[in-house]
Protein backbone atom coordinates (compact mmCIF):
# COMPACT_ATOMS: atom_id res chain seq x y z
CA UNK A 1 0.00 0.00 0.00
CA UNK A 2 1.34 3.15 -1.02
CA UNK A 3 2.16 5.85 2.01
CA UNK A 4 -0.10 8.63 1.46
CA UNK A 5 3.15 10.99 3.25
CA UNK A 6 6.31 10.55 1.89
CA UNK A 7 9.36 11.75 4.42
CA UNK A 8 13.12 11.94 3.09
CA UNK A 9 15.76 13.39 5.04
CA UNK A 10 18.24 15.97 3.61
CA UNK A 11 21.57 16.49 6.10
CA UNK A 12 19.43 18.41 8.63
CA UNK A 13 15.98 18.95 6.81
CA UNK A 14 13.53 16.71 6.55
CA UNK A 15 11.17 16.96 3.05
CA UNK A 16 7.14 15.63 3.90
CA UNK A 17 5.42 15.26 0.64
CA UNK A 18 1.68 15.23 0.15
CA UNK A 19 0.91 11.52 -1.50
CA UNK A 20 -2.07 11.20 -3.34
CA UNK A 21 -1.73 12.50 -6.64
CA UNK A 22 -4.48 10.18 -7.92
CA UNK A 23 -7.03 11.94 -5.79
CA UNK A 24 -5.62 15.16 -6.51
CA UNK A 25 -3.74 14.93 -2.35
CA UNK A 26 -6.99 15.42 -0.84
CA UNK A 27 -7.05 15.00 2.51
CA UNK A 28 -9.04 11.94 4.50
CA UNK A 29 -8.76 10.32 7.99
CA UNK A 30 -5.86 8.48 6.93
CA UNK A 31 -4.12 11.01 5.74
CA UNK A 32 -4.79 13.27 8.58
CA UNK A 33 -3.10 10.69 10.87
CA UNK A 34 -0.04 9.94 8.61
CA UNK A 35 0.53 13.92 8.64
CA UNK A 36 0.44 14.02 11.84
CA UNK A 37 2.81 10.82 12.40
CA UNK A 38 5.37 12.31 10.02
CA UNK A 39 5.51 15.64 11.73
CA UNK A 40 5.65 14.10 15.58
CA UNK A 41 8.61 12.12 13.62
CA UNK A 42 10.15 15.17 12.70
CA UNK A 43 9.69 16.83 16.14
CA UNK A 44 11.16 13.87 17.76
CA UNK A 45 14.60 13.41 15.93
CA UNK A 46 17.15 15.40 17.16
CA UNK A 47 19.02 15.17 13.87
CA UNK A 48 16.21 17.48 12.31
CA UNK A 49 16.27 20.96 12.47
CA UNK A 50 14.17 22.09 9.49
CA UNK A 51 10.94 21.01 7.75
CA UNK A 52 9.87 21.09 4.27
CA UNK A 53 6.30 20.57 3.42
CA UNK A 54 5.58 19.91 -0.18
CA UNK A 55 3.18 17.78 -2.39
CA UNK A 56 3.72 15.00 -5.27
CA UNK A 57 1.96 14.97 -8.71
CA UNK A 58 0.46 18.20 -10.31
CA UNK A 59 -1.60 20.16 -7.62
CA UNK A 60 -0.84 20.75 -4.20
CA UNK A 61 -3.80 19.77 -2.66
CA UNK A 62 -7.65 19.75 -3.30
CA UNK A 63 -8.24 19.87 0.42
CA UNK A 64 -10.72 17.89 2.72
CA UNK A 65 -12.03 14.74 1.06
CA UNK A 66 -15.56 15.28 1.07
CA UNK A 67 -16.93 11.80 0.43
CA UNK A 68 -14.93 10.81 3.80
CA UNK A 69 -14.76 13.19 6.02
CA UNK A 70 -18.05 14.93 5.72
CA UNK A 71 -20.28 12.52 7.07
CA UNK A 72 -18.12 12.11 10.28
CA UNK A 73 -17.92 15.89 10.77
CA UNK A 74 -20.00 16.12 13.40
CA UNK A 75 -17.17 13.71 15.41
CA UNK A 76 -14.77 16.83 14.59
CA UNK A 77 -14.07 17.47 18.55
CA UNK A 78 -12.28 14.40 18.82
CA UNK A 79 -11.88 13.30 15.15
CA UNK A 80 -8.72 16.26 14.71
CA UNK A 81 -7.66 16.15 17.73
CA UNK A 82 -4.39 14.46 17.04
CA UNK A 83 -2.52 12.40 18.69
CA UNK A 84 0.75 13.30 16.98
CA UNK A 85 1.98 16.65 16.18
CA UNK A 86 -1.23 18.31 14.76
CA UNK A 87 0.41 19.85 11.75
CA UNK A 88 -2.23 22.62 11.54
CA UNK A 89 -1.40 23.67 14.93
CA UNK A 90 -4.63 24.66 16.86
CA UNK A 91 -4.54 21.47 19.32
CA UNK A 92 -1.71 20.40 21.76
CA UNK A 93 2.47 20.83 21.76
CA UNK A 94 3.27 23.35 19.54
CA UNK A 95 6.32 22.78 16.82
CA UNK A 96 9.57 23.60 17.73
CA UNK A 97 10.99 23.39 14.63
CA UNK A 98 10.41 25.42 11.38
CA UNK A 99 8.37 24.59 8.89
CA UNK A 100 8.66 25.42 5.45
CA UNK A 101 6.12 25.21 2.75
CA UNK A 102 6.59 24.56 -0.81
CA UNK A 103 3.05 25.14 -2.83
CA UNK A 104 2.33 24.36 -6.52
CA UNK A 105 -0.71 24.34 -8.46
CA UNK A 106 -4.24 24.32 -6.87
CA UNK A 107 -4.36 25.04 -2.60
CA UNK A 108 -7.97 24.23 -1.42
CA UNK A 109 -9.38 24.63 2.32
CA UNK A 110 -7.44 22.77 4.29
CA UNK A 111 -4.22 22.89 2.28
CA UNK A 112 -4.31 26.87 2.57
CA UNK A 113 -4.88 26.41 6.35
CA UNK A 114 -1.40 23.97 6.05
CA UNK A 115 0.49 26.30 4.79
CA UNK A 116 -0.82 28.81 6.74
CA UNK A 117 0.51 27.06 10.22
CA UNK A 118 3.81 27.01 8.71
CA UNK A 119 6.52 29.37 9.14
CA UNK A 120 7.33 30.59 5.40
CA UNK A 121 5.50 29.78 2.49
CA UNK A 122 7.08 29.61 -0.88
CA UNK A 123 4.60 29.36 -3.80
CA UNK A 124 5.24 28.58 -7.82
CA UNK A 125 3.98 30.71 -10.76
CA UNK A 126 1.44 28.53 -10.83
CA UNK A 127 0.07 28.41 -7.51
CA UNK A 128 -3.47 29.22 -6.91
CA UNK A 129 -5.50 29.61 -3.35
CA UNK A 130 -8.79 29.00 -2.38
CA UNK A 131 -10.77 28.68 1.02
CA UNK A 132 -14.29 27.69 0.24
CA UNK A 133 -15.41 26.26 3.00
CA UNK A 134 -18.31 28.77 2.76
CA UNK A 135 -19.40 27.01 -0.65
CA UNK A 136 -20.18 23.97 1.43
CA UNK A 137 -22.07 25.70 4.42
CA UNK A 138 -19.22 25.35 6.72
CA UNK A 139 -15.89 27.83 7.82
CA UNK A 140 -12.50 27.15 7.63
CA UNK A 141 -11.67 25.12 11.35
CA UNK A 142 -7.80 24.66 10.70
CA UNK A 143 -6.74 27.81 12.30
CA UNK A 144 -7.86 29.95 8.91
CA UNK A 145 -10.22 31.92 10.58
CA UNK A 146 -7.78 33.46 12.74
CA UNK A 147 -4.23 33.60 10.49
CA UNK A 148 -6.09 35.21 7.79
CA UNK A 149 -6.65 38.39 9.30
CA UNK A 150 -3.56 38.19 11.45
CA UNK A 151 -1.91 37.73 7.41
CA UNK A 152 -3.74 40.50 5.81
CA UNK A 153 -5.73 42.27 7.96
CA UNK A 154 -9.73 41.58 8.49
CA UNK A 155 -11.26 43.57 5.50
CA UNK A 156 -8.90 41.51 3.05
CA UNK A 157 -9.45 37.90 4.96
CA UNK A 158 -13.01 38.81 5.17
CA UNK A 159 -12.95 39.52 1.64
CA UNK A 160 -11.82 35.62 0.55
CA UNK A 161 -13.09 33.85 3.33
CA UNK A 162 -16.80 34.97 2.67
CA UNK A 163 -16.91 34.35 -1.13
CA UNK A 164 -14.24 32.00 -1.28
CA UNK A 165 -12.96 33.46 -4.37
CA UNK A 166 -9.68 32.42 -5.55
CA UNK A 167 -5.95 34.21 -5.24
CA UNK A 168 -3.31 33.74 -7.66
CA UNK A 169 0.61 33.51 -6.71
CA UNK A 170 1.15 37.09 -7.05
CA UNK A 171 -1.87 38.52 -4.85
CA UNK A 172 -1.26 36.35 -2.29
CA UNK A 173 2.30 37.21 -2.18
CA UNK A 174 1.02 41.02 -2.21
CA UNK A 175 -1.32 40.37 0.56
CA UNK A 176 1.38 38.40 2.60
CA UNK A 177 0.03 34.96 2.14
CA UNK A 178 3.10 33.29 1.11
CA UNK A 179 6.61 35.18 1.11
CA UNK A 180 8.47 34.17 -2.41
CA UNK A 181 6.92 33.59 -5.81
CA UNK A 182 9.24 31.48 -7.89
CA UNK A 183 9.47 29.24 -11.09
CA UNK A 184 7.35 25.90 -11.12
CA UNK A 185 10.91 24.38 -11.48
CA UNK A 186 12.57 26.11 -9.21
CA UNK A 187 10.35 25.39 -6.31
CA UNK A 188 11.91 22.64 -4.19
CA UNK A 189 15.31 24.27 -4.85
CA UNK A 190 14.64 27.68 -3.03
CA UNK A 191 12.79 25.72 -0.48
CA UNK A 192 15.62 23.50 0.12
CA UNK A 193 18.05 26.42 0.11
CA UNK A 194 15.92 28.57 2.35
CA UNK A 195 15.56 25.44 4.58
CA UNK A 196 19.39 24.69 4.57
CA UNK A 197 20.35 28.15 5.87
CA UNK A 198 18.42 28.07 8.43
CA UNK A 199 19.29 24.63 9.28
CA UNK A 200 22.42 25.69 9.70
CA UNK A 201 21.78 28.24 12.22
CA UNK A 202 21.63 27.49 16.22
CA UNK A 203 18.75 25.46 16.40
CA UNK A 204 18.06 26.69 20.28
CA UNK A 205 18.07 30.09 18.80
CA UNK A 206 15.71 29.20 16.00
CA UNK A 207 13.75 27.43 18.34
CA UNK A 208 13.57 30.43 21.01
CA UNK A 209 12.75 32.59 18.37
CA UNK A 210 9.57 30.87 17.37
CA UNK A 211 8.51 30.33 20.98
CA UNK A 212 8.96 33.89 21.17
CA UNK A 213 6.98 35.01 18.13
CA UNK A 214 4.32 32.96 18.94
CA UNK A 215 4.10 34.28 22.74
CA UNK A 216 3.74 37.69 21.45
CA UNK A 217 0.46 36.05 19.05
CA UNK A 218 -1.18 34.42 20.97
CA UNK A 219 -0.54 35.97 24.51
CA UNK A 220 0.09 38.76 23.29
CA UNK A 221 3.52 41.72 23.24
CA UNK A 222 3.43 42.21 27.41
CA UNK A 223 3.52 38.22 27.61
CA UNK A 224 6.24 37.57 25.15
CA UNK A 225 8.45 40.73 26.99
CA UNK A 226 8.49 39.09 30.06
CA UNK A 227 9.80 36.10 28.96
CA UNK A 228 12.51 37.90 26.48
CA UNK A 229 15.40 38.38 28.98
CA UNK A 230 15.02 34.41 30.82
CA UNK A 231 15.04 33.11 27.68
CA UNK A 232 18.24 34.98 26.57
CA UNK A 233 20.01 34.39 29.41
CA UNK A 234 19.28 30.24 29.22
CA UNK A 235 20.59 30.68 25.75
CA UNK A 236 23.75 32.56 26.97
CA UNK A 237 25.29 29.95 28.84
CA UNK A 238 24.94 26.79 25.68
CA UNK A 239 27.80 25.86 24.08
CA UNK A 240 26.22 26.91 20.48
CA UNK A 241 27.21 30.77 22.06
CA UNK A 242 30.45 30.01 23.11
CA UNK A 243 31.17 28.40 20.25
CA UNK A 244 29.51 31.34 18.03
CA UNK A 245 32.10 33.88 19.95
CA UNK A 246 34.72 31.42 19.19
CA UNK A 247 34.54 31.43 15.97
CA UNK A 248 33.83 35.44 15.25
CA UNK A 249 37.10 35.72 16.95
CA UNK A 250 38.71 32.80 14.65
CA UNK A 251 36.79 33.90 11.42
CA UNK A 252 35.54 30.72 10.35
CA UNK A 253 32.37 29.53 10.15
CA UNK A 254 30.85 28.68 13.40
CA UNK A 255 29.35 24.86 13.73
CA UNK A 256 26.13 24.75 16.01
CA UNK A 257 25.23 21.70 17.73
CA UNK A 258 22.06 22.58 20.01
CA UNK A 259 23.78 22.51 22.71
Amino acid sequence: MTSLVTEETDGHVRKIGLNRPEKRNAMNIAFFEQLSAAFARAEADEAVRVTVLFAHGPMFTAGLDLMDVFPRLGEADVLFRSAGVDPWGTHGPSRTKPLIVAVHGKCLTLGVELMLAGDISIASEDATFEQIEIDRGIFPFGGGTARWVQTMGWGNAMQYLLTGDALDAREAHRLGLVQRVVAREALMETAMGLAKRIASKPPLAIQATLESARTAVLEGERAAAAKLFPAVMRLAATEDVQEALTAFMERRPATFRGR
